[in-house]
């Protein structure tokens, strides 16, 4: 669980990887790396979240790569945030002293976070202090496939074999005599390392401690805007400060994990690269940004989402960071994968799959981002309305859900859901502002829609709406069909899923499966563990069925099992707590802030 001042903790490694709980998470808008308790960097891509990894020791331990500054004989650590801002802080303990060292993917100067555009520096700066005592301080940086230093006026040149597209510099405080040097270093000694790319810094001013001033303040003025005051405070900020780290501030567009390949479960194959902007997840993201303060996301977000479906003509349920397609899914049969869990995988073979609730995000966003009285141009009305029109005809046809399953697809029912918030939502927005378009067709054929759902859906034996329309089994993301108003939570027949839900699809201690692979096959080998967010789903639920006290318990129960430094993953071993799939996952993140949301205003006497 989050804690802000963390016991020191004995690092271990099984067979040669941390655990993902062990790795805090830091960022600039453009990417994001992976710094391990042991102070050890084992992912980091360049120069962007979906470039190729210039550190992917966390894929493979041997070959990877890594940058590393650790101690000798490393007895114990530990590891926070400074508190409201992404710059992390791992302390390490040897035999005869005690380091700290503070990372940070820099800003710059001034930076304004709300900003439709890039704040990075293009520099990871790892500054470390002796606390205590004598320590040996060992620097490693070894590039993915090796790399080459030259002494380059106050630092090294690195040439990177794989990557010669890229021109990194290695500067330092201390003299670097190549790209792994260990350092004899006492009480009060410091050692900065400043890795940096694209355009080269060596000839400006090297202030260390200046850079992590300057980024700290960004984060600080950034989080200035969080409104949230509820249950679990500490975490939903982190939260809030995790989604933004997935967050391209210079395109508007957010990757649903800044990781690839990392195992559901361990040993298994569904290892799948989440470097790209799910529509979905990025919709989900913004609506939980934007209800504790934060509208800029969402205004970005929108503008990002209409210039690519326009520039691809036809909706896409996944685009790169630029709205471009994403790369067809490849395996790297160089890497061994997380703990030994391969295929390794780049790209996604998901990206051209039909998933019909695209239509239902962008337009609930719109409806959102229109409600503080914005003015709606007649082109963008004219896009939006293209999407309701497509959903009015698309519901119909088979789709592979937003699990993405890799079986013969069908008519689910949560794509049927969400079809139903887009000719609601375009609706709305007709009604609301007294635009021309077929607004009565639209709202009748919402309502058509929501009596499908509750009856072709529904299985009077079972006693619960099944996963198609046609029947099925049950699907954990019918939970979702409350919180996008498509049906009431406490309609009986949606009471009686979501119990049905929580007892049949539970892996125990509030955790759920998203659907059972001996009922509904995905066309994939192999179970999986509990996904983190449809308990937050879960925890929604019972608030609007007036069940706040267990709601309550479970959140608390939820919130607890995210790691040292509040982040969270995609999904959950239940037999063991430990972490699995991709890390960290934002869907997770915004379980904890919709979820603590909802719950403050129901302690407040309102669910609007």
């Amino acid at each position: 669980m989050l804690d802000l001042d963390p016991p020191f903790r004995p690092v271990h490694r099984r067979e040669g990887y941390l655990a993902l709980e062990n790795l805090g998470l830091i960022g600039d808008g453009t990417t994001a790396a992976l710094v391990g308790v042991d102070g050890s960097i084992p992912w980091l891509c360049l120069p962007r979240f979906d470039s190729d990894p210039l550190l992917c020791g966390l894929l493979d331990d041997e070959r990877g790569g890594h940058f590393t500054l650790t101690v000798d004989d490393l007895r114990e650590a530990r590891q926070f945030y400074e508190p409201d801002t992404a710059v992390l802080v791992t302390e390490l303990r040897g035999p005869t002293g005690l380091v700290q060292i503070t990372d940070a993917l820099a800003l710059r100067a001034g930076a304004d976070l709300s900003d439709d555009a890039g704040g990075g520096r293009g520099e990871l700066v790892r500054s470390a202090v002796v606390r205590a005592g004598t320590v040996r301080l060992r620097a490693e940086l070894e590039p993915r496939g090796g790399g080459q230093a030259r002494a380059l006026y106050d630092g090294l040149e690195v040439r990177v074999s794989r990557r010669p597209d890229l021109r990194l510099h290695l500067r330092s405080n201390r003299p670097l005599t190549g790209l792994r040097t260990a350092h004899d270093l006492q009480e009060g000694d410091r050692l900065d390392v400043v890795l940096s790319w694209g355009r080269t810094h060596r000839h400006h001013r090297f202030d260390p401690e200046a850079m992590l001033r300057q980024t700290a303040e960004a984060w600080r003025r950034w989080m200035g805007k969080c409104s949230y005051r509820g249950p679990q405070e500490a975490l939903v900020r982190r939260s809030v400060i995790t989604l933004k780290l997935c967050d391209d501030w210079g395109n508007g567009s957010l990757v649903a994990a800044p990781t690839s390949s990392l195992p559901a479960p361990i040993g298994g194959v569904r290892n799948w690269d989440y470097r790209y902007t799910w529509i979905r997840d990025a919709a989900y993201s913004v609506f939980a940004l934007r209800r504790v303060g934060f509208e800029d996301e969402a205004d970005a977000f929108l503008g990002w989402v209409l210039d690519a479906f326009e520039q691809s003509r036809h909706p896409r349920i996944m685009y790169t960071l630029d709205g471009r397609p994403v790369p067809e899914e490849i395996h790297d049969a160089d890497l061994e994968g997380y703990r030994r869990s391969a295929p390794v995988r780049w790209g996604n073979g998901a990206a051209d799959q039909r998933q019909h609730d695209v239509y239902g995000e962008v337009l609930d966003c719109a409806d959102q981002w229109l409600l503080p009285g914005r003015e709606l141009q007649p082109a963008l009305w004219s896009g939006l309305a293209e999407l309701a029109e497509a959903a009015a005809h698309t519901w119909q046809q088979p789709d592979q859900g937003i699990w993405e399953v890799r079986s013969e697809g069908r008519v689910f029912t949560y794509s049927t859901g969400m079809c139903q918030v887009a000719l609601d939502r375009a609706a709305t927005i007709g009604e609301r502002l007294g635009l021309s378009g077929p607004i009565a067709t639209w709202r009748a054929t919402a309502e058509k829609l929501r009596r499908l759902i509750l009856d072709q859906a529904w299985n009077e034996d079972k006693q619960y709406l099944s996963e198609h329309l046609d029947g099925g089994g049950l699907d954990a993301s019918l939970l979702a069909l409350p919180l996008r108003k498509v049906v009431p939570a406490d309609h009986p027949r949606m009471a009686a899923t979501t119990a049905a839900i929580a007892e049949r699809l539970s892996a125990g201690d509030g955790l759920l499966y998203r659907y059972l692979h001996e009922h509904s096959p995905d066309g994939l080998p192999g179970d999986e563990g509990a996904f983190v967010l449809c308990s937050f789903w879960l925890v929604d639920n019972l608030i609007l069925q007036g069940h706040q006290d267990r709601a309550e318990d479970l959140y608390t129960s939820l919130c607890a099992r995210a790691n040292a430094v509040g982040l969270m993953p995609e999904q959950i071993d239940p037999s063991t707590g430990a972490f699995m799939g991709n890390f960290p996952q934002a869907f997770s993140h915004i379980g904890i802030i919709a979820s603590g949301v909802n719950l403050a205003r129901a302690k407040a006497g309102s669910t609007a």
